[in-house]
Order: structure tokens, then C-alpha cells, then sequence
């Protein structure tokens, strides 16, 4: 049995989107017929078959999905089906209710994708490879492994917790640079604003004048006419310069110089490396406790890590764990990890409990990202009030200075 999206028409001839199971189109088909509807598009739900079960008629209207799912969807959809799995219900009936209460059109056509797949006698991790836009290779991996182990109810709550952290981690992460964001915008567009309209209307009244201006009111006419008169220019620069930006980072060996000067900056370096080296060791971790190969953990844990020369650099450990070092030298090599987060990698190859010093250090560099997140907020906020402030002083000292001399200027 496989699931289908529809699209059909309804006797008052409006049209009707939905989700609904079948042996086959023709049989679908008949299911919608005698619900009072008629068949308009037909599209087996599965990400790598788009084009091969598909029907169309009346105006040729197709369903096309990527199949993803956001974070949140994710995390629920994963809580859920373990839920489920754990009260002893099977999994194509678990499959099942995940769609019938789940809200959200996506998940509910992932799911009932997937318990297609596991109707037919397929695996739970070949049902999710059908989407992998949805599910990622550290996540089908995880639950390839704990279908292997007879654990699959113990690996998506696994799975469940690490999608929630994330989650959770990206929500503190957009919160925190949401409101320095907001005030940066806001003190950037102010100041434009005074040194493009404000500046130029309060300063005219000294043109007439016959004397010398102050040299900070010199200055600040010349930057509020540079504006005024370059302004679009700089915006198409600015504008023209991001996209510029944007194709060379496509490029391997510069974004690789880019990634880096990021890793040199004292914090920003510090915040890079310890948010993928924490990425990199919960991964590896997951992967690790639900059974899978270090080489495969490794291999998978790398494409988790956004910085391209840690990305290499733990490729490169893995071929050297392959010839038999240990983690926690191939790591060192490179220089590029945290050393406390090395230590604890040996700490456990030594006691033989390295998935749960895996845990410890995901635990210990998060906490530090979020730390070191709170102090340069808290450093940044009253530093960009401070400079804003001493902008806004110079242009009001400019604009003031004529005024205090005005009786100077007239004599």
C-alpha cells in the first residue's frame, strides 16, 4: 500500500488537496469517487520518485515537494513515533497515528511516505531514505543501527533529545542576536537619516554666512553630502559586493581561506570552533551509543561541522583511526579542537567509555557557546549604545558649535 497526495474537485466543482493510501492510482482513484470527488492530480508521496507514479489530468496541476521538515517537526515527529514504539504499538500503526495527529501537511506526508515503504516489508531506515531532504544521514544512520540492534525505541528517544538540544540551542542562539541585530539596524538607519535629511536642513542656514565653519561642522557637511550624493552607489557596492561574496564562497579553496581567518579572530574563532566541535561530538556520540562504526560515526559526525578546514581535518583523522590510531591522537594532529574536548576523547578510549565521554564533552562545549555567547552580548550591547551615542554627540556638537558662534559669524 502506498500513499498518495491528491488533488480533486467536489460536486460544488472547488478544489480539495489531501493525503490518502492505496494499493494502486486506480484504486485511489475509486476511494475518491465514492467519496463524492473527482480525481484532478495523483503523486505517490516519496521524495526519489517524483517522476515515475504520477497522473495528471484537466489543466495538468502537479503536486512538487522537497519533503523537508523543519527542526520542530522533526522533534515532535521523532518524539512521537518513539512514544509510540515504546507502548508496544507496531510500527506501520505508529507511522500511522504520527499522521493522523500531526497537524502540519508535511509531516503527515513524510509519514505516511514512510509507512508505505514499511507496509511493503521495507526496513523503517530505507522508508526514511526515501526522504532525505526530512531525515538526515546522521539520523537514518542512527536508526539503521538501532533497527540492527532490536533498540529502535531507546535510539529515536535518543534521536528525540538530540533534535530537541538542537532545536532548543538554535532558538537561544537567534535569540540572543536578535535584539543586538534590531539595535544595530536601528542606530545604522538614524544616523543615515540625520547626515542625509536632518543634517543638510539645520546646516543650510550657515551657508549664507560669510565665515569660516567650525572643522567638525566642515566635516559633517562633506560626509552628509557624500551620502546624499553617493548614496545608491554605495547601496548597489554594498549590494553588488554581497553577491560577489556569496559565489565565491562557492569555491572551495576560498571559502577554505574564509573559514580559516574565521578560526584566527580570538572570538569569533572561539565561538566557530567550540559551536562544531560540540556539533561533531554529540553526532558522534549518538552514532557511537546506538552502536554504529567510529569510522561511520566519524564519517557521518564531519558532515555536521560548517567549517571546512574542521570538516578536513576530521576526514583526515578518520583515515588515520583507519589504519588503526586512536581518536584522540588523529584529532590532536590537526590543532583545531578544543584541548579539554581531546582530553576527554582519551579520558574514555583509556576507561573504555568513550560514548560517554562524548556526551560529557557535547555537554561542556555547549555550555561554553552559550556562555561565551552571553558575555559578548552583554559586552556588545552597551559598547553599540555607547558608539551610537558618541556619534549622535558629534553631530549635535557640529550642528551647535555654528549656533554658539553665531554672533561671531554675523559680525
Amino acid at each position: 500500500m502506498a500513499a498518495f497526495e491528491y488533488v480533486a474537485l467536489n460536486d460544488k466543482g472547488r478544489q480539495k488537496k489531501g493525503l490518502i493510501e492505496g494499493d494502486t492510482a486506480r484504486h485511489v482513484r475509486e476511494q475518491l469517487r465514492g467519496k463524492g470527488l473527482i480525481p484532478v492530480s495523483l503523486r505517490e508521496v516519496s521524495d526519489r520518485r517524483r517522476g515515475g507514479a504520477s497522473e495528471q489530468a484537466g489543466g495538468g496541476f502537479s503536486l512538487s515537494r522537497s519533503g523537508r521538515l523543519s527542526t520542530a517537526d522533526l522533534s515532535l515527529f521523532t518524539r512521537q513515533l518513539s512514544t509510540l514504539l515504546r507502548s508496544g504499538l507496531p510500527l506501520d500503526e505508529s507511522l500511522s497515528a504520527v499522521a493522523q495527529q500531526s497537524e502540519g501537511r508535511a509531516v503527515k506526508r513524510v509519514a505516511l511516505g514512510v509507512r508505505a515503504q514499511v507496509v511493503e516489508g521495507a526496513p523503517l531506515a530505507s522508508g526514511l531514505a526515501q526522504f532525505p531532504g526530512a531525515f538526515p544521514a546522521l539520523y537514518r544512520a542512527t536508526v539503521e543501527a538501532g533497527e540492527q540492534s532490536g533498540r529502535l525505541d531507546s535510539v529515536l528517544e535518543r534521536l528525540a533529545d538530540y533534535v530537541e538540544s538542537r532545536q532548543a540551542m538554535r532558538q537561544k542562539m537567534m535569540l540572543a542576536a536578535f535584539y543586538p541585530a534590531i539595535l544595530t539596524l536601528v542606530a545604522v538607519a538614524v544616523v543615515i537619516l540625520l547626515l542625509s535629511y536632518v543634517v543638510p536642513q539645520v546646516v543650510g542656514v550657515f551657508e549664507s554666512i560669510d565665515q569660516a565653519l567650525p572643522p567638525l561642522t566642515v566635516g559633517l557637511i562633506a560626509v552628509s553630502d557624500f551620502l546624499r550624493s553617493n548614496g545608491p552607489i554605495l547601496l548597489l557596492a554594498l549590494a553588488g559586493g554581497v553577491v560577489l561574496f556569496s559565489l565565491a564562497m562557492r569555491r572551495p579553496n576560498f571559502k577554505r581561506r574564509v573559514h580559516r581567518l574565521q578560526l584566527r579572530i580570538p572570538l569569533i574563532g572561539r565561538l566557530v570552533r567550540g559551536a562544531n566541535t560540540g556539533r561533531f561530538m554529540r553526532t558522534l556520540g549518538i552514532l557511537s551509543q546506538s552502536g554504529v562504526p567510529i569510522l561511520e560515526a566519524m564519517r557521518i559526525g564531519s558532515q555536521v561541522v560548517s567549517n571546512l578546514p574542521m570538516h578536513e581535518a576530521i576526514e583526515v583523522a578518520a583515515q588515520k583511526v583507519r589504519e588503526g590510531g586512536s581518536v584522540y591522537r588523529a584529532l590532536s594532529e590537526s590543532k583545531l579542537f578544543p584541548p579539554i574536548t581531546l582530553h576527554l576523547i582519551g579520558s574514555g578510549e583509556q576507561s573504555g567509555k568513550l560514548d560517554e565521554m562524548l556526551e560529557h564533552a557535547a555537554d561542556n562545549q555547549e555550555r561554553e557557546v552559550q556562555t561565551t555567547i552571553s558575555a559578548v552580548m552583554g559586552v556588545f550591547e552597551p559598547l553599540l549604545i555607547l558608539i551610537m551615542g558618541g556619534v549622535v554627540l558629534l553631530i549635535v556638537m557640529a550642528i551647535l558649535l555654528p549656533i554658539f558662534d553665531l554672533n561671531q559669524l554675523v559680525q
